[in-house]
C-alpha cells in the first residue's frame, strides 16, 4: 500500500488553541495521537505550526475513501486513547470546527518537489502548486466530528509565497515538510 492512496479523502484541520497552549497540544497530539490514528486507518501528512498565528495548530489527516474515513474515525475516537486524552487535548482549544474535507484535483503530498518552505494556499492554485484539492461533495459521514459547509474550496500546497497563503512550520512529526 501506498500513502498516496489517502490523498483520497483529505481533511484539513485548523484549531483555535488557548493563547500560549499550541507547543502544549503539539506535544500531546505527537506523543499519544499519531501512531493510534494511523492504527485505525488515517495517514497523517502533516503536523504544523502557522507562523502568522501564534495560537493555531494546522494539520493534514488523509484516507484511502470516505467508506474508510467513517471507520478510522470510529476507531480512533471510540478508542482508548482518545478517551483517555482527550480532555487534555479539548483544553487547549477554543474551537476545533475549522475542518475542510477535500478531495485531490492533483496528488502530490506523498512526493513534493525539495524546497525550504512549505506554503498553503486557499485560493486559485499557484502555477507551481504540486497538490491541489477541492471540497469533497460527499456527505459527512462521521457527523461527531464537524466540517465546513460553507464552500466549495479549493486547497493547493506549493514552496513559493502567495498573497492567499500562509507559511507551515512542520512539527517534529510532520511527514509533509
Amino acid at each position: 500500500m501506498s500513502f498516496a492512496e489517502y490523498e483520497a479523502v483529505l481533511e484539513l484541520r485548523r484549531y483555535t488553541l488557548h493563547p500560549g497552549r499550541r507547543d502544549e497540544l503539539i506535544e500531546l497530539f505527537e506523543r499519544e495521537f499519531v501512531d493510534p490514528q494511523e492504527e485505525a486507518g488515517a495517514h497523517l501528512f502533516g503536523l504544523f505550526r502557522v507562523p502568522s498565528s501564534p495560537d493555531e495548530f494546522l494539520w493534514l489527516r488523509g484516507f484511502r475513501s470516505m467508506a474508510l474515513r467513517k471507520e478510522a474515525l470510529e476507531t480512533f475516537y471510540f478508542g482508548p486513547a482518545w478517551k483517555e486524552h482527550r480532555e487534555a487535548a479539548n483544553a487547549t482549544m477554543i474551537d476545533s470546527d475549522n475542518v475542510l474535507l477535500l478531495r485531490p484535483v492533483v496528488r502530490g503530498l506523498t512526493s513534493p518537489p525539495p524546497g525550504p518552505e512549505l506554503h498553503l494556499s486557499l485560493a486559485a492554485p499557484s502555477s507551481d502548486a504540486f497538490a491541489v484539492f477541492e471540497t469533497e461533495p460527499s456527505p459527512n459521514n462521521f457527523p461527531q466530528l464537524p466540517v465546513r459547509e460553507d464552500g466549495p474550496f479549493t486547497v493547493s500546497f506549493s514552496r513559493s509565497a502567495s498573497p492567499s497563503g500562509v507559511l507551515l512550520e512542520p512539527t517534529t512529526r510532520s511527514l509533509l515538510r
